[in-house]
């Protein structure tokens, strides 16, 4: 029966995306697929951070714009330290701020 199931991201710029998920949010890429490797994008790479993948493409049509995916990890606390710590990502004033009401992304259709 299922195993997982991997979200498709979809990237405008697959170097961009790839500099930001790796360098910041410490995922390693494990494959990359492109139609002209003399060219950026388009581009499908999938990359894995223990456990957990994700995929990017910059392939049109691929993934859907405002997906969202929840990541479970053991301590929330030890990832926002690893994250501020090491300067991959700006510290919030708080970690514990309100992130603000639901938005309605499909204005009551």
């Amino acid at each position: 029966m299922f195993q997982t199931a991997i979200p498709v991201f979809h990237v405008k710029s697959s170097r961009a995306a790839e500099n930001f998920y790796c360098r910041h949010l410490g995922f390693q890429k494990e494959f990359e697929y492109r139609i002209d490797e003399a060219k950026a994008d388009p581009c499908y790479m999938g990359l894995r951070r223990e456990k957990a993948w994700i995929h990017l493409s910059s392939f049109s049509g691929d993934g859907v714009a405002g997906g969202v995916v929840f990541l479970l990890v053991d301590d929330v606390d030890v990832l926002f330290r690893e994250f501020t710590t090491n300067k991959r990502c700006h510290r919030p004033a708080s970690h514990q701020s309100d992130l603000g009401q639901p938005r309605d992304v499909f204005k009551g259709r």
